[in-house]
This record gives C-alpha cells, structure tokens and sequence, in this order.
C-alpha cells in the first residue's frame, strides 16, 4: 500500500524481457538507504518486489503482462520515473491510498500552466478506469495522488490541478500531449462496488456519481 506522494525520482532499465533495474536520481536518498530485500517500491505507480540491491538502486522482476498493461513497456532506456516506498505501519498518508496496481491507460491531451498550478487534462485509453472518476475524488496518475478537478459524465476524459511543487518534484513535468501514463482508481470506490456487486448480483450497475447520488451518497 502506497500513499500517491512521491519521495524521489528514478532512472529506469530493462534488462531482458522481464527484468528491469531502476538507478535513483539522488544516491543518499533516504528511500535508498532504508531499501531492504523484499520491500515493495512503486515505480510510476506499479508495485515491484525489491530482488536485489545496487549501489544506486535496485533489481526486479517484472511480468511481461506489466509490461504490456502499463507505460513501462514503453519507456525509454533510462526514461525517468517516480519512486516511493511503501507505507508503514503508523505511517502519515498525506494523499490516498494507492495499492500500486494499474487500472489502465490514460494520455494527456493538454498542459496549461495557470498562476497557482498547472492544469493537465487526460483522456482514457482504457475506460475501466471511468466508473472511478469523481468531481473531487482521488487518482493516481504515474503514482501521483492528485485530486480530480472535472470529469466528463462518462468518463471520457478528466482534469486535475496540480501545485507547483509536485510538478517540479515528479515526473508529471516530463510529460508531453499524446504520452500514456498509468492509471489507478480510488480503492475506496472500488471496495464499494465490489460490495455493491455482492449485494445486487452480477448484474448491478457500474459505480458512477449518479448512482452514488440517487443512493443518498453526496
């Protein structure tokens, strides 16, 4: 479980078809120094296992089906990512819960920079993610908490503001309209409908803000 607050950015590598190693930019980073053998480190929002440690990073394996479901499959050798590690017991979660699994693909349509943030808007290649986009509600864009600033009805596209300073501090600043980035939805607003499915049977609706309105939910 992650928090959606990146602590350091990284170099990333493949090494074969389903190794990969990841350089961090900053070698007396704290994320480094406490890194140990089987931690769980998300990189552009993915969970990866922490096989084995390097000087300046670490190695993991990484499925062919990550590969291919997310941006890291497309990524240029040595393209930069964003790392953070997971949360600790009593740990503080400034942004949301992330588990580290994609739900899909979205690319950036626009970046607008305004006097207070900069404002990123993003279609969806993968409209899984749609039933999840809520006015105000929480995604994780490369990993990055970010809060839902609009959405289109349904879900073809949505907005977020992000402050300077995750700009500056994360990978976001590297985008360019047209890229992919991966995709995670609000786990709460999965757990409820999953209980939703359960109680109604496979055949009830898709979360959506209407359904959560017509339910008494605001």
């Amino acid at each position: 479980m992650f928090t959606g607050l990146i602590q350091s950015l990284g170099h990333f590598y493949r090494q074969g078809s389903s190794r990969v190693e990841v350089v961090c930019l900053e070698p007396r980073h704290a994320l480094l120094r406490d890194m140990a053998l089987g931690d769980s480190i998300a990189v552009d929002g993915i969970c990866l296992t922490v096989e084995t440690l390097t000087p300046q990073g670490f190695g993991a394996s990484v499925s062919p089906e990550t590969l291919a479901r997310s941006t890291l499959g497309q990524l240029p050798q040595g393209g930069r990512v964003n790392l953070e590690s997971s949360l600790r017991a009593g740990g503080k979660v400034g942004g949301h819960f992330v588990t580290g699994h994609v739900d899909g693909l979205g690319v950036l349509e626009q970046v607008r920079a305004t006097a207070q943030a900069w404002d990123l808007r993003f279609s969806l290649a993968d409209r899984r993610v749609a039933p999840y986009l809520v006015a105000k509600g929480s995604i994780a864009v490369n990993g990055v908490s970010l809060t839902v600033a609009d959405c289109d009805p349904e879900g073809a596209w949505f907005t977020v503001a992000v402050i300077p300073v995750t700009y500056r501090d994360t990978t976001l600043q590297d985008l360019e309209p047209g890229q992919p980035v991966n995709l995670e939805g609000d786990v709460l607003a999965k757990y409820v409908e999953g209980l939703l499915r359960h109680r109604q049977g496979p055949e009830a609706p898709s979360l959506s803000l209407e359904f959560l309105v017509q339910h008494g939910y605001q």
